[in-house]
């Protein structure tokens, strides 16, 4: 067998199991977008990039769909199945706490650790920590070393946050998932994968359309599951190797624009606007965590 992770409950759920998650995650997010952007109406709207009013319904049903099939994928051990809504619960409810009440000052971990040292605290530190602990929490339900906790929390958080930096333009936090979760789904972790990508696919056509938008509570819950599949499933050298990736985009993240990087790079460019309508808009990194 490969290297190990030491993780606890590594047991490849079968195919089916893996697909009844993540239909199981679409099914309930398809269903909740329709009747959450019912109640919230237009509290629950934002301007996107472009100006236009879209609804954060489409995030708020993501991350719904997304515990759901966390919390009911079958073939995935209880602690294991725990760790998934504790992932995913802790992001989405922190998620929409900065989407709810979260402005337009402090932007960026720099940022919001400065307003901190000013004795302001923003919602984004509230998020910032928050998540870490829910991180946290869940690594410690499947790993077994002090190590692999700090990997798999990495890991974790680090994806989470950076889904979070990429949902800037229709797709573009949905598509990195796809790629991101895509290379999983054969592996222990793939019901993680699986109740992230079901629901993401749900919301696709809406986030394209700009009839909806992920925001920070969606982009959070599918970073964080994804994070949570490559911490079950990815042996040592993976882990490693996916944890200092993601500190180094999250610190690359404090002085470059993702936009104008993706913008300058044409293969990126051609993938980022695939399904979207004509647009270019500011290539500057307005919403940050």
């Amino acid at each position: 067998m490969r290297a190990r992770s030491a993780s606890r409950g590594r047991r490849s759920p079968g195919a089916a199991a893996v697909l009844a998650t993540g239909v199981t995650g679409a099914v309930v997010t398809w269903i909740g977008y329709r009747g959450t952007e019912r109640i919230l109406g237009e509290r629950w709207r934002r301007e996107n990039f472009q100006g236009v009013q879209v609804t954060l319904a489409e995030g708020t049903a993501l991350s719904l769909g997304a515990c759901v099939g966390a919390a009911c994928a079958p073939g995935v051990p209880g602690r294991a199945r725990l760790a998934g809504v504790l992932a995913a619960g802790s992001a989405a409810v922190l998620g929409a706490y900065d989407d709810a009440v979260g402005g337009r000052g402090a932007r960026g971990f720099r940022g919001h650790l400065k307003a901190l040292r000013e004795g302001r605290l923003t919602s984004g530190t509230v998020k910032l920590f928050g998540i870490a602990a829910g991180s946290l929490g869940a690594a410690a339900l499947v790993s077994t070393r002090p190590r692999d906790v700090a990997v798999n929390t990495i890991l974790i958080a680090g994806s989470a946050n950076l889904v979070n930096l990429l949902d800037l333009r229709p797709g573009r936090a949905a598509k990195a998932a796809l790629l991101m979760g895509a290379p999983t789904l054969p592996g222990e972790g793939a019901a993680f994968s699986a109740a992230a990508l079901g629901p993401v696919l749900a919301v696709l056509p809406a986030d394209l359309h700009e009839d909806g938008m992920l925001g920070d509570g969606g982009a959070n819950t599918i970073g964080a599951l994804l994070g949570l599949s490559y911490a079950v499933g990815g042996t040592s050298r993976t882990r490693a190797v996916s944890a200092a990736s993601l500190v180094v985009l999250t610190v690359a993240s404090e002085a470059v624009s993702f936009s104008r990087v993706i913008d300058a790079v044409p293969p990126l460019r051609w993938l980022d606007r695939l399904g979207r309508g004509a647009e270019a808009g500011p290539e500057t990194d307005a919403r940050r965590p």
